[in-house]
């Protein structure tokens, strides 16, 4: 098994919007990166589980080959600052990525 945490240099979450959250992971080589992307390791179903989010719930996966980076973007289950909301900046928002491996 490999794990997603060994062949990437960032895996990190923020904000894009007060509604949006953005997940980057950015791989340490162009061969890995390729792989994940070909195999579409990261996909619908697996943000789907981690994250416990319907598919209506993704706004978008992209692959993003200039960085060797995948984005994904995803609605906040509560918008930035507003009551009961715990990451202000979106920037925790990533652990469930580390848990990745095929």
């Amino acid at each position: 098994m490999t794990k997603l945490v060994d062949i990437c240099s960032i895996i990190r979450s923020k904000n894009s919007g007060p509604y949006e959250l953005t997940l980057d992971i950015i791989f340490k080589s162009k061969e890995d990166f390729e792989m994940v992307c070909e195999k579409k390791i990261i996909n619908t179903e697996i943000i789907c589980n981690l994250y416990k989010i319907k598919k209506e719930d993704i706004i978008n996966i992209v692959e993003f080959n200039p960085a060797n980076a995948i984005k994904i973007t995803i609605k906040r289950p509560i918008p930035s600052g507003n009551l009961g909301e715990r990451d202000v900046y979106g920037a925790q928002q990533h652990a469930p990525l580390l848990l990745i491996e095929f």
